[in-house]
């Protein structure tokens, strides 16, 4: 029946799931989405612990109204960790996903995609432990030319002492994540500008540094903004609400997938193909938790 509740235990949290069947992608249900979050949770928990999450809900999937939310959506379970952030607007409650109930929790309630600041809450806002550059392809470019830009990217890192892990976006682009020392937040934005703009003027066929979308014609934009405190990037591990049969997924990817990728194809992994990954590889993205990797931030 579309109303029946299934009581589960998510790691000794007791859950109610509803609406199994419904399905939020043409050819992919609830219960598919649920099942993919549980299978990924002991590699997708640490990149979100510890850090205000906000998320895309479509309680409809993707024949209904998506919507950005930051406060705890309603039915929230009362265990799940709720910080409040203060935020432009005023202090603004939000969820934490510590810990696999919690995640399912959140999906549960039609979270569909998870994104998280650069920052957690035990450095807070101005100690950032995390540099992003976000590839992101303008018109008539792909994965592939998103994949050069990030061997550029990662050489740049690399001479300033900030080894990066590559993660596609589960859209069209990559993201590259640097693990830092507990960072400024100004001086982390100033950095991540800077290389993006060198790397611009001396790939100007290939990258762009403004968001200007006149210039992001034919090149990879070098989205350095992403490092603000105000902004979240999609975690890694999170599904995409994307117009597609099944949904695009966030998913760590080797060095080497990089260097080869020659088609869109290559990189076009579902949430079936990361689960996979997850089970047989781990989380290809782990070392970007370890606080052993984490480096200074150049000045």
């Amino acid at each position: 029946m579309p109303g029946t509740k299934v009581p589960v235990q998510v790691g000794g949290r007791s859950l109610l799931l509803s609406h199994l069947d419904k399905l939020l992608w043409p050819a992919w249900s609830k219960a598919e989405m649920l099942d993919y979050y549980a299978r990924v949770a002991d590699a997708m928990v640490p990149h979100l612990r510890d850090r205000p999450a906000s998320f895309l809900r479509g309680p409809e999937g993707m024949t209904g109204p998506l919507f950005v939310a930051k406060n705890p959506p309603p039915r929230t379970p009362e265990w799940v960790r709720i910080e409040v952030i203060e935020a432009k607007e005023g202090p603004r409650p939000h969820l934490v996903l510590d810990d696999a109930p919690s995640l399912i929790a959140a999906a549960n309630l039609y979270c569909l995609e998870v994104h998280v600041p650069q920052w957690s809450l035990s450095h807070g806002r101005d100690g950032h432990d995390r540099l992003v550059v976000d590839l992101d392809p303008g018109e008539g470019t792909t994965v592939v030319e998103c994949c050069a830009a990030a061997l550029l990217v990662r050489e740049a890192l690399a001479e300033d002492g900030l080894p990066c892990w590559p993660v596609t976006s589960g859209n069209k682009g990559l993201h590259l994540y640097a693990p830092l020392r507990p960072s400024p937040a100004a001086a982390t934005v100033d950095y991540a500008r800077r290389v993006a703009e060198r790397l611009a003027a001396a790939h100007p066929t290939l990258l762009v540094a403004r968001m200007t979308k006149a210039l992001r014609t034919g090149r990879v934009f070098l989205d350095w903004s992403q490092n603000s405190s105000s902004k979240t990037t999609s975690a890694p591990y999170t599904l995409r609400a994307t117009r597609t049969p099944v949904p695009g997924v966030s998913a760590p990817l080797t060095w080497s997938e990089v260097e080869s990728c020659a088609t869109p194809a290559d990189l076009a992994l579902t949430p079936t193909d990361v689960a996979a990954r997850v089970a047989e590889l781990g989380d290809l993205a782990a070392d970007l938790c370890d606080p052993r990797q984490a480096a200074e931030l150049p000045s």
